[in-house]
């Protein structure tokens, strides 16, 4: 018989010896993945609960354009411990080109009154948010998903993705990089184009020897919840063949929460149970992990 699905947000981890950062979550799109019944903590909920298990800062990603609105509104509270990421999503990036085809998930393109603005205004309304605010230190996520979209869609990411490349060179910000069933395409671009200084591939999912042509590179590997999952052994793989410097630590909340919580509604503090897994996948003290990952973010990102 099939496992009833759980409910409500992962169990509370113990707190982590020493503080780190969630670098990827989306705090405006948390509450919509839960049933109507189980109450939605208001973001400053969201951030104390974190800061209660280790996870003290957050980069909050704004990648659509009511995202990136949201997230402004969020850096105007003045939280401390928040810093931001903005773009136009990839699959974004298609519907505002007005691009309407199938992709290899078999789903049609739903596109929302916001679509209705044109993708060259869209990619100016992240450099402007990007420019005008200071708490913003990262263009992403932005790159490709070739399981969300066809020939012409591909041809849209791609000179949406360089644009965004592009901005991030310009402005000396770091780059998050979104990229699903498109690895070789992605990195033909950052060597074509030249990589911005701090590049990130957010939710990394290639395998070691991608891993290992990013450490080449200098490009920093970001692992979520996918990194525990029992069948992912090329993730635990790619974590084990970089330097532990060039490794990053992420939620992806509200989305891929770590094993055995997949089903449940992610958030930042759920990266400790992440943390702890990849401590033991590289059989390095917990502290140790923690104080590395704390300051690779800050050298990416900045303090905070």
């Amino acid at each position: 018989m099939a496992r009833k699905r759980e409910r409500g947000f992962p169990a509370e981890p113990a707190p982590l010896p020493v503080p780190v950062a969630d670098n990827h979550t989306h705090l405006d799109a948390i509450a919509g993945v839960l049933p109507d019944d189980v109450p939605a903590p208001r973001v400053g909920e969201h951030l104390a609960r974190a800061a209660a298990a280790g996870v003290d800062r957050v980069v909050q990603v704004g990648c659509d354009l009511p995202g990136i609105d949201w997230t402004v509104d969020l850096l105007a509270a003045g939280h401390p411990g928040v810093l931001a990421a903005v773009a136009i999503h990839p699959n974004e990036a298609v519907l505002h080109a007005g691009v309407r085809e199938v992709g290899p998930d078999g789903l049609e393109p739903d596109p929302a009154p916001h679509h209705a603005v044109a993708l060259d205004d869209a990619l100016a309304r992240v450099a402007e948010v990007a420019r005008a605010h200071d708490r913003v230190r990262a263009i992403g996520e932005t790159g490709m998903d070739l399981f969300r979209t066809g020939p012409r869609g591909e041809s849209v990411q791609r000179e949406a993705f360089r644009a965004h490349v592009a901005l991030a060179k310009e402005l000396g910000l770091a780059l998050q990089i979104h990229d699903r069933d498109a690895h070789a395409q992605v990195i033909d671009v950052l060597l074509a184009d030249g990589a911005p200084e701090r590049t990130v591939f957010h939710c990394y999912s290639g395998d070691e020897e991608m891993a290992a042509l990013a450490a080449e590179h200098g490009w920093f590997l970001s692992f979520a919840g996918p990194v525990t999952y029992p069948k992912n052994d090329h993730l635990r793989g790619a974590l084990r063949a970089v330097p532990l410097e060039l490794v990053l630590v992420e939620t992806d909340a509200p989305y891929l929460p770590p094993h055995p919580y997949r089903g449940q509604p992610n958030a930042p503090y759920v990266a400790a149970h992440t943390v702890r897994a990849m401590a033991d996948v590289l059989e390095r003290p917990l502290d140790e992990v923690c104080r590395e990952l704390s300051a690779t973010s800050e050298r990416v990102y900045g303090t905070w």
